[in-house]
Parts: structure tokens; C-alpha cells; sequence
């Protein structure tokens, strides 16, 4: 996670994803993070490996994990 923003009714959370490089990759990504319950949006960008994921509420970070190992990438952990 590189970023966390608490608005009205919802969280914002920017991750670093490793491994995107096309749009393929960025549906793979945000298909798996958007089955996360809570989640009511995601944009992936593979040209900067930015994830943007509109929550109802802080996610697990494990959850959001193992939804991007499951699409085929890797978490980067915060430096």
C-alpha cells in the first residue's frame, strides 16, 4: 500500500502491483481485487503498476494479496 485516503462513506488505497504490462493484465488485476467485499472500485495502470481501490472501508491486507497473486502478480510491500 503506498497510500490511504479516508473520505464520506468510503477508503482509497493506492498499492504497487509488480508485473503488469498490458491492458490484459490490468482487467486480470482489478477482476480479482473487485471481488473483495466492500470494493466498489478499481483502476489498474500497468504503465506505473498503481492499483486505486475505492473501499466501503479499510481492506485486509491479506485479502488484497491473495486477490493478486490469484490474478498472477505480486504485492509490493511498502518501502
Amino acid at each position: 500500500m503506498t497510500a490511504q485516503t479516508d473520505t464520506a462513506g468510503s477508503v482509497t488505497t493506492v498499492y504497487q502491483v509488480s508485473g503488469m504490462s498490458c491492458g490484459h493484465c490490468e482487467g486480470s488485476v482489478g477482476s480479482e481485487i473487485s471481488e473483495i467485499p466492500g470494493v466498489s472500485s478499481v483502476k489498474a495502470v500497468a504503465s506505473t503498476g498503481e492499483v486505486t481501490v475505492v473501499s466501503e472501508s479499510a481492506l485486509d491486507p491479506a485479502a488484497v494479496r491473495a486477490a493478486v497473486d490469484e490474478a498472477g502478480f505480486e504485492l509490493v510491500d511498502p518501502a
